[in-house]
């Protein structure tokens, strides 16, 4: 179930990068980037996250603030780091990079991602944690992930 919303709110995050940010208009959007991205949401985004939210429940059960605290260090020190690295990857290759263009490209975007990533997730880590039951969880990040995937959209595909 994690796939579908995923996939649909990744192509939203770029359609939102091309029309509000990238000001393409209608004729200059791009539709292949747009389903790019839509599957990247679907093949990788939504399965990844969706399984890393239940490995996380598994690993530090419970929904206390303690508990939250815990999963939010471990999703923001340990998954987002990766995942991030991953996604840019998965995007370059998506996008005909050679390995060395892509690493490349990684090297530019990725630290200023990160950043981003840091002024984003955590608070909104926190509440999800706290206060959403595991169900829920990847629909209230994916949510809050439209602001998200229009920027790394934008990121992704800068040349």
């Amino acid at each position: 179930w994690a796939v579908l919303p995923a996939g649909a709110l990744m192509g939203a995050g770029d359609v939102i990068a091309q029309q509000l940010v990238e000001q393409r208009g209608l004729h200059g959007h791009q539709c292949p980037r747009t389903l790019k991205m839509m599957g990247i949401g679907f093949c990788f985004v939504g399965p990844v996250v969706g399984s890393w939210y239940r490995i996380l429940d598994w690993l530090i059960p419970g929904n206390t603030k303690v508990v939250a605290v815990k999963k939010v260090l471990l999703d923001q020190g340990g998954f987002a780091p990766c995942f991030l690295g991953c996604f840019l990857a998965v995007t370059g290759a998506t996008n005909g990079l050679s390995v060395q263009d892509n690493w490349s490209k990684i090297q530019q975007d990725y630290m200023d991602a990160l950043v981003t990533n840091y002024c984003i997730w955590p608070p909104v880590q926190i509440a999800n944690f706290y206060f959403v039951p595991l169900q829920h969880r990847l629909a209230v990040v994916q949510c809050v992930a439209i602001v998200w995937n229009c920027y790394l959209s934008w990121k992704a595909n800068r040349m």
